[in-house]
């Protein structure tokens, strides 16, 4: 929605500051392997997707839905998803050779689609077993499979491979697709790591006290960091991969992130700005294709431009990014007000 835009543009206004290169890096992925906080964003939706995901479940049965009916929801969602994702690429085009039919979307929709099929078929130990086999097995696939000296390598992975193979159309980076159809496994474990949060969350108060469930979470969050980097000295930290060990350490930190606004808000009950982050939560698919179709930097500019042109570049650069980040919240608070919400 922008943020990072005016995190970097802010940067800009003290360019012999240490720190404020080191901020500006965290704005942007990493090229391949390491991990920077913007490598983090994706893969908190995907956890935060699969934390919701046990209380409607528990709605859904309280509302006597069969199993059957929970699963044709569930995969109707996951396709919803997909075929957003295929047309926030592009698919109005029609040029459907060239068409990139991985999305971020498409990523969100099937790992979460097969996570919550997992959940609702079998129980917490199953699942815990199933996510782990997921997370070793991709690890053991793409360390063993191919023959090459660097199987981690850009050039030279599996995951690539099989993208190269299986998944029709464009490929983003020409040999592989971060979102591909392989590394879609891991994805699976790191919903379902959300899924396991969701369901601790409705543990019976009087069993376990919220303290008692921060600490637990805090912990658990530490030792899969720990995994983790650990991990890492053998299977690299990557996000284009969805390497084993980025799943555990970006799951480490969503749980980490998680429990402090658990904490803030509903133990502690200050809500009092959750109106700010609620307008966008609500609305969050919403923006992410509004933004590929909407116009929201002329609307910025209509407002700003000339105020902008009379600036020094870098003071017009902060200003225009505060107004199209400003310009996106107004339109989300407009639909907010309106009751309008985009539900998949």
């Amino acid at each position: 929605m922008g943020l990072a835009g005016v995190i970097i543009a802010f940067t800009k206004l003290f360019p012999d500051s240490a720190s404020m290169q080191w901020l500006e890096h965290q704005m942007h992925h990493v090229e391949w392997h390491g991990l920077t906080h913007h490598d983090t964003i994706f893969p908190l939706f995907l956890f935060i997707a699969g934390i919701s995901f046990p209380f409607s479940l528990d709605s859904q049965r309280r509302y006597g839905k069969s199993n059957k009916d929970i699963n044709l929801k569930i995969i109707k969602r996951g396709i919803t998803l997909v075929l957003l994702g295929i047309v926030y690429n592009g698919f109005f085009q029609l040029d459907f050779e060239n068409i990139r039919y991985a999305s971020v979307l498409g990523r969100i929709g099937l790992a979460w689609m097969f996570s919550a099929l997992l959940f609702v078929r079998f129980g917490t130990r199953t699942n815990l077993a199933i996510s782990i086999l997921l997370l070793v097995g991709y690890w053991l696939a793409l360390w063993l499979i191919p023959n090459a000296n660097d199987p981690y390598s850009f050039e030279d992975n599996l995951v690539g491979t099989v993208d190269r193979l299986l998944l029709p159309g464009k490929l983003i980076y020409g040999s592989f697709d971060p979102e591909g159809l392989l590394s879609t496994i891991p994805a699976i474990a790191m919903s379902m790591f959300g899924m396991f949060t969701g369901k601790w969350i409705q543990m019976p108060i009087e069993q376990y006290s919220e303290k008692k469930k921060i600490s637990y979470m805090l912990a658990a969050a530490a030792l899969l960091i720990i995994i983790g980097y650990i991990w890492s000295l053998q299977f690299p930290i990557n996000k284009k991969l969805w390497t084993s060990s980025f799943v555990c350490v970006v799951s480490g930190i969503s749980l980490i992130l998680f429990s402090l606004f658990y904490y803030i808000m509903d133990v502690k009950g200050y809500t009092r700005y959750a109106l700010f982050f609620s307008v966008v939560g609500l609305n969050s698919i919403t923006i992410y294709l509004a933004q590929e179709i909407v116009p929201f930097s002329k609307v910025s500019n209509y407002f700003l431009g000339g105020i902008i042109r009379f600036l020094p570049d870098t003071y017009g650069l902060l200003l225009g990014n505060i107004g199209y980040f400003t310009v996106c919240w107004l339109f989300l608070y407009f639909l907010y007000k309106k009751k309008i919400f985009l539900k998949v």
